[in-house]
């Protein structure tokens, strides 16, 4: 007749007793590497196999494998074994082929990739039939998003950034005493459109409602200041976006604004503000001091901001251009 098996004995020195202890008592640690801890301890104290699967609520297998395995490698033998897991489906090649995709830009006529359009193209050149959704799965492993489209702008490096920044800050802060700052742009293509009937007031526990059809009047195209000491906005309409309007626009400001203050205005650089026939007719009104933004910073322009806002309209006689000619 054959004994009983014989447990393993487990012997610790203060290093790994100390690791072990610390593990076990551990309340943030995985609860299989506590586990796994315990048994060792209680290995190393003498304990029994079964005496130790029955305090921790285990099978007694599952006390001798932990116990062996730590005994045979040390804390390396607390850890899972690697397991080989599903085989690969598709090989580096195909993957590869739809990172090549998802990273070049779509065939004609497509604008963005598609999970489906990137398999049929892999499927064409590698000759290796995947579906869009290993595909999705591909790409979601490399947090690749080739559905997404960011814009950006290369901004050339500009020394007079911060001066001309800080000189239009300190404009709005501190207008000059006894003088009218005006914010210029023009505005094209403004949409003229007024309900086609008539919001409904809110209620208890309900908001308003506006009709969401509409009738289009045609659009209009106008230039503007905002006088940014008082709200003001200065409009004319206007047929064309050049120099000539342009100076137009200037002159009959320049009749309408009293000619006792000085006018400092904001600028953007587009064609018609920076045309050498505007530069021309500022240089000869001496009255007039233009506060010129930095490239692609036109949102240094108060006038900018104006243009974006959104009235909303309750009734057609409400769609109007809220400004004062």
């Amino acid at each position: 007749m054959g004994g009983k098996r014989q447990a393993v004995s487990v012997v610790l020195d203060e290093a790994l007793r100390a690791r072990l202890t610390s593990l076990a008592g551990s309340t943030r640690g995985q609860v299989r590497e506590v586990l796994r801890a315990k048994i060792v301890l209680a290995a190393a104290a003498g304990a029994s196999n079964a005496a130790i699967a029955r305090t921790l609520g285990v099978s007694v297998n599952t006390v001798r494998k932990w116990r062996g395995r730590f005994t045979a490698v040390g804390m390396e033998g607390l850890k899972d074994a690697p397991r080989p897991g599903r085989p690969r489906l598709y090989d580096s090649r195909v993957r590869l082929a739809v990172v090549a995709s998802a990273t070049s830009a779509p065939p004609h006529p497509e604008s963005t990739w598609t999970h489906r359009t990137i398999a049929t193209l892999v499927a064409d050149t590698t000759s290796a039939r995947i579906s869009p959704s290993q595909v999705g799965r591909i790409l979601a492993g490399l947090d690749l998003k080739p559905h997404k489209v960011r814009g950006w702008l290369t901004r050339r490096d500009n020394p007079q950034f911060w001066e001309r920044a800080a000189d239009i800050c300190n404009l709005y802060l501190n207008p000059p005493k006894d003088a009218v700052v005006l914010s210029i742009d023009e505005k094209t293509a403004i949409a003229a459109r007024s309900r086609k009937h008539p919001g409904r007031p809110a209620g208890p526990g309900r908001p308003s409602r506006q009709e969401f059809e509409y009738i289009r009047h045609g659009t209009v195209s106008i230039s503007a200041a905002l006088n940014v000491r008082t709200g003001e906005v200065l409009t004319q309409p206007i047929a064309r976006n050049n120099a000539v309007t342009f100076i137009d626009f200037l002159q009959m400001l320049e009749r309408t604004i009293n000619p006792c203050h000085a006018i400092h205005v904001v600028l953007d650089n587009g064609a018609s503000h920076i045309a050498r026939t505007t530069k021309a007719w500022l240089a000869d009104h001496p009255r007039w001091h233009v506060h010129w933004t930095p490239p692609h910073a036109s949102w240094l322009n108060q006038i900018v901001r104006h243009e974006s806002r959104l009235r909303r309209a309750d009734s057609p006689k409400e769609d109007r251009l809220m400004s004062k000619v």
